[in-house]
């Protein structure tokens, strides 16, 4: 439903946008669609280092969460609409601070609307965009172990789940390394551990928070699809100058990976910041780095490793990853 013989592309779905704030009032534009999850970071900034920032129209403008920590939902002059080309911002520091640079990811659901999904043992509400693979689900806790509609089509490999009201850690949990389900924390560094709950379905994923009563909770659902998102595994080789090649089928915009067989970061790469080498990490609130001694490479079907980091290529390790794509593989640039 998506790539080069369909109506829609991959950045009618994804895209990434980039400014510089003016620590007042800005309308940013050129994205292509009204986004419904919105992943901002500042790249360099004045003032310090802040914090990644996500805002999603199911849970409104203004209602900030914050990636690398435990913090509960707060309320802020972030995000104050959901514009059709972008969106506006006010004069939070961490969104919009004078004269530091910003990356944002945004993804497109499904416009803000919602529906009750009744799949599941407990009422779920949900935005979906089942032709890119992504759903925004919200339901609130009662201290047991119930099943929660998804809204998708096909059974998600991987998705982010946390409580809202209260601190938290970010559970991601994914299918994709052996078939059962295991999860890591995207605040953390830690290596994966299995999770010991039920596999998802195409309806239904269970829900692991199954402590606390009362808690509001919102999960980020994904699978892949072809020519738009791949979720997988590879091993690296630990050599600089051939590494290992994840294929993907498709020029990727947007590369975050893990190291599930031991410690390590969740590094984000993307091609609007210009340079391969350039990376943010999900779980820490430090400023844009350059990686040293070795190179990642996005390519016209998938990425190249030539570095020996324990974080992105230790021989023998086994990382995670999610990719998202700048253009079907047919009008791929060749590299």
């Amino acid at each position: 439903t998506i790539g080069a013989n369909s109506d829609t592309q991959a950045d009618d779905h994804f895209n990434t946008v980039l400014f510089t704030g003016n620590g007042g009032t800005k309308a940013v534009t050129g994205l292509g669609f009204q986004p419904d999850w919105f992943w901002g970071k500042s790249r360099t900034n004045p003032s310090g280092v802040f914090s990644h920032s996500v805002y999603d129209s199911s849970r409104g403008v203004t209602k900030r969460l914050l990636p690398d920590l435990t913090n509960a939902e707060s309320t802020t002059s972030g995000i104050t609409s959901f514009d059709a080309d972008g969106f506006t911002l006010g004069s939070n520091a961490g969104n919009n601070n004078n004269n530091a640079t910003y990356v944002n990811w945004c993804w497109k659901a499904n416009g803000g609307t919602t529906v009750t999904n009744e799949d599941g043992t407990a009422d779920s509400t949900v935005q979906a965009n089942t032709d890119a693979g992504f759903s925004i689900i919200k339901w609130t806790g009662d201290g047991t172990t119930r099943t929660i509609g998804h809204g998708l089509t096909k059974t998600p490999e991987l998705w982010i789940s946390r409580r809202i009201n209260t601190t938290d850690n970010w559970l991601t949990y994914f299918t994709v390394v052996d078939g059962t389900l295991d999860y890591m924390y995207l605040n953390l560094t830690n290596a994966s551990s299995g999770s010991g709950i039920t596999l998802p379905t195409s309806t239904v994923f269970t829900d692991g928070l199954s402590t606390g009563t009362s808690d509001d909770r919102i999960c980020y659902a994904f699978h892949s699809v072809e020519s738009y998102s791949k979720f997988g595994i590879y091993t690296g080789n630990g050599s600089a100058t051939d590494g290992s090649f994840v294929y993907v089928g498709f020029r990727p915009a947007f590369v975050i990976i893990k190291k599930t067989s031991g410690t390590g970061s969740w590094n984000i790469i993307d091609l609007a910041r210009g340079d391969d080498d350039a990376y943010l990490s999900a779980n820490s609130s430090n400023a844009e780095g350059v990686m040293t001694n070795g190179s990642f490479e996005l390519l016209s079907n998938g990425f190249k490793l030539r570095n020996t980091f324990s974080e992105w290529n230790a021989s023998g390790s086994t990382y995670i990853y999610m990719a998202f794509a700048e253009a079907p593989f047919k009008y791929a640039n060749a590299r």
